[in-house]
């Protein structure tokens, strides 16, 4: 090759690689054995990523009082999608406070040993479900992603 057509490529390498480091990577799997609960953060760069959680509060299904119902239903719909039974999907309904959050952990802490595991995502950042379920897809767990404190306004 001529001189001329060298530094040519070698620029042009050069602006790839400049280029590449600015646009959002693949997300990359976390240590799945530091938790059993991640959140997704999204840094100013674009890129995601999983963050473990490592410390889950210790609330038991047990510790919920006054919503037997909703609770059984919930546990016994979470024990099927952890045994791969037919599972539905969930959306907790309520008003602030009313315990929503509390069930999901406590769901959580009673399945985790059986490969329960749970990725609570902004409600901002659920335009990036594809890319987390890319991520979980293949694992052996099985993953609850959580969206606390999610909205529906009259457009």
């Amino acid at each position: 090759m001529n001189q001329n057509f060298e530094r040519l490529l070698a620029r042009a390498e050069q602006l790839i690689s400049r280029i590449e480091s600015i646009l959002p990577q693949p997300m990359t799997a976390p240590d799945w054995q530091a938790a059993v609960a991640w959140r997704y953060r999204k840094r100013a760069s674009g890129h995601g990523a999983l963050e473990p959680v490592r410390h889950v509060g210790a609330m038991a299904l047990g510790d919920l009082k006054e919503i037997e119902p909703q609770k059984e239903r919930i546990r016994a719909n979470t024990l099927h999608f952890v045994e791969g039974k037919p599972a539905n999907n969930v959306l907790l309904t309520g008003a602030r406070g009313t315990g929503k959050s509390s069930l999901i952990r406590a769901c959580l802490n009673e399945y985790a040993p059986r490969g329960l595991r749970l990725i609570e995502v902004d409600k901002a950042d659920m335009v990036d479900l594809p890319d987390i379920v890319d991520v979980v897809a293949q694992r052996p767990e099985k993953f609850i992603v959580f969206c606390d404190d999610q909205s529906f306004e009259d457009v």
